[in-house]
């Protein structure tokens, strides 16, 4: 689809065609139909890729760091799913669905940095780089587009690492420096005993870099921002 080798329309009714409409296969659907939406929003909208759908974003406060950026960007921020991610999508120019929301979600909602940034960087990384989709995506993820997310929707990179890498092999394949880590502590080293990061030669701020902010506090600060944004005419 990305490269114009089959259409939607004929995924569509070769779906419909096999009367194989399981949970799944109406979910895969469900999710060619946000394509699309994506699509529309792109023709209708004037710039999908920087300018917010719903404009009073255009005077959120965003953070400027281009020191917090590059270091979401090199996967070392110090928060284990996130790192392993931004890790996979320089070295394969790829990522799981799942993984582009944490890794938004951390950007926009933990570091407060303008989600065009991040638009941009998987618009140079991504493989399968989809204008609409992708744009249509860091909208939904920073509140501000027409599908948007609720502002309090902020993912949390270790829950969402327990439920779905729960054996710990994504990470561990990307962040291999904290791979000797148990399961326990593997999605937050920084809460893991001294002992326990020794033995597993980790040292914190050294061989893995410490989190560069705090998760509870970061999304405190958000839920902040963006509650003062929601309220405001």
């Amino acid at each position: 689809m990305r490269f114009g080798e089959i259409s939607p329309r004929t995924i569509v009714l070769n779906i419909l065609k096999s009367k194989k409409l399981s949970a799944s296969v109406l979910t895969y659907l469900s999710e060619i139909g946000w394509r699309e939406f994506s699509y529309s929003l792109l023709y209708y909208s004037k710039n999908l890729a920087s300018v917010p759908i719903n404009m009073k974003f255009q005077k959120f406060p965003w953070r400027k760091s281009s020191k917090d950026l590059e270091l979401w960007k090199k996967g070392k921020t110090g928060i284990p799913l996130v790192d392993a991610a931004m890790k996979q999508i320089y070295e394969k120019g790829w990522m799981h669905n799942r993984l582009r929301m944490v890794v938004g979600s951390f950007l926009v909602k933990n570091l407060l940095l303008n989600w065009t940034l991040g638009e941009r960087y998987f618009q140079e990384t991504l493989l399968d780089y989809d204008e609409a989709s992708n744009a249509a995506g860091w909208q939904w993820i920073a509140g501000c587009g027409a599908d948007a997310a609720p502002y309090f929707r902020i993912f949390n990179p270790v829950t969402q690492g327990i439920k779905f890498d729960g054996d710990g092999h994504y990470i561990r394949r990307y962040v291999p420096e904290i791979a000797n880590l148990p399961n326990k502590y593997l999605f937050n080293p920084w809460e893991t005993p001294d002992e326990i990061l020794a033995g597993a030669g980790v040292r914190l701020g050294e061989t893995y870099p410490k989190p560069m902010v705090d998760l509870k506090a970061s999304r405190d600060a958000a839920l902040k921002a963006f509650s003062a944004l929601r309220g405001a005419s």
